[in-house]
């Protein structure tokens, strides 16, 4: 491993990893997870996410492609009994694939070249980011992984820019899920919503940047969380888009 990837994965550590992060994650998740649920962590990174799923007792199937994290999630969750670590990306038909690396910044990597080529142009936060290194990836699917191991009360999407990829790769509709959005990327966050609204009768909520509180008290539609993201994108930066099956106030629209 080389020493810019070494110094990429320990700043995420350091960040992602710190204990004190996880009373307030899981305090968050609980509205989504409960004990003896299956819950899927799609991108994983260093497993902030789900050391936070495991603790609320759940069954997690952590997926994470880029070899320097999936080694350390390995060791971190290594007596962890209920979680199986997997190191493999997702997408819309099962292969293999070139990911993308950042290595001084590994919580960016991403099988979409086309997110990758243009994200730097239409957010300037990532316009100093260099796409140093790349690895070629199993790739698997949604419906793949819930034939093996049954269908997730939760799964937590964050791939950055192939989230709807990930989502085509998936044919029924999930109790409760979450997907990442970025400035610049708005349109793959659109592609997501309609692809669950496809999928079935979902209502929707939002948690801006690395907040853990959600934007909305009543849960809504589609159409309003397209309408916030096209209008506030630019300014948050980032954050998760949250579904789940049911209903919204129509007074939402």
């Amino acid at each position: 491993m080389r020493v810019r990837s070494l110094l990429g994965l320990a700043r995420s550590v350091v960040i992602y990893g710190a204990p004190w992060r996880q009373p307030r994650l899981r305090r968050f998740y609980r509205r989504f997870v409960a004990s003896g649920d299956l819950v899927f962590d799609v991108g994983a990174h260093v497993g902030d996410r789900s050391v936070a799923f495991a603790a609320l007792g759940a069954r997690v199937i952590a997926l994470e492609p880029q070899p320097g994290p999936y080694r350390y999630l390995c060791w971190r969750l290594r007596s962890a009994a209920r979680v199986e670590v997997r190191a493999e990306a997702l997408g819309d038909t099962p292969g293999r694939a070139r990911l993308a690396i950042s290595d001084r910044h590994p919580t960016l990597a991403t099988l979409s070249r086309e997110w990758r080529e243009g994200i730097g142009v239409r957010n300037p936060d990532f316009s100093q980011v260099e796409w140093g290194s790349g690895v070629e990836v199993r790739v698997t699917t949604l419906d793949a992984l819930i034939a093996k191991y049954g269908i997730p009360a939760f799964c937590k999407i964050d791939v950055e820019g192939h989230e709807a990829a990930v989502l085509g790769g998936l044919s029924q509709p999930l109790p409760a899920l979450s997907f990442e959005f970025v400035a610049g990327g708005e349109a793959v966050a659109l592609a997501c919503l309609d692809r669950l609204d496809a999928l079935g009768r979902y209502c929707y909520n939002l948690a801006p940047g690395e907040r853990r509180r959600l934007m909305f008290d009543d849960w809504v539609s589609a159409g309003a969380i397209a309408q916030w993201i096209r209008q506030n994108a630019s300014e948050v930066g980032s954050g998760d888009v949250y579904a789940r099956l049911g209903r919204y106030r129509e007074s939402n629209e």
